[in-house]
């Protein structure tokens, strides 16, 4: 009896199935650390107005004596220039005294983290907390 050897085109069932189950492992594994890195991208821009307005503040602080009561006072000195996309995103707080203080910046619904995440910058310790900071929020 002479049999003939069919020629395979194509993959089988179960090789596609390994193939998908593969992806959707990638998938599982990567997506948290996608999102944790976007999460920080969103955060950057307002740690770095948060970072200025600290600077800011000092300046005021030494020409006036005082510190400024919101973020509207430092504009109008002329000593900080924020964006009005950033202002869209992020809501600024100023909680400063001599003994140190803290900035806040509360995002709103523009910002494509969505709205209600906090970052708080503590003046005395120089450190961020909240949102798209290691420990989260």
């Amino acid at each position: 009896m002479n049999l003939k050897k069919r020629k395979q085109e194509g993959f089988t069932m179960i090789e596609i199935m390994v193939v998908v189950v593969i992806v959707a492992i990638l998938a599982v594994i990567s997506l948290p650390i996608y999102l944790r890195y976007v999460e920080s991208s969103y955060a950057t821009e307002a740690r770095t107005i948060m970072s200025t307005l600290e600077a800011s503040v000092d300046m005021y602080r030494t020409s006036k004596g005082t510190f400024p009561s919101d973020i509207d006072e430092l504009e109008r000195a002329g000593l900080i220039d924020i964006k009005r996309s950033t202002k869209l995103k992020w809501n600024f707080e100023l909680a400063l005294s001599d003994g140190g203080g803290t900035i806040t910046a509360t995002s709103t619904d523009v910002m494509g983290g969505g709205a209600g995440k906090v970052i708080v910058y503590d003046t005395d310790l120089g450190k961020f907390r909240g949102y798209g900071s290691p420990e989260g929020e």
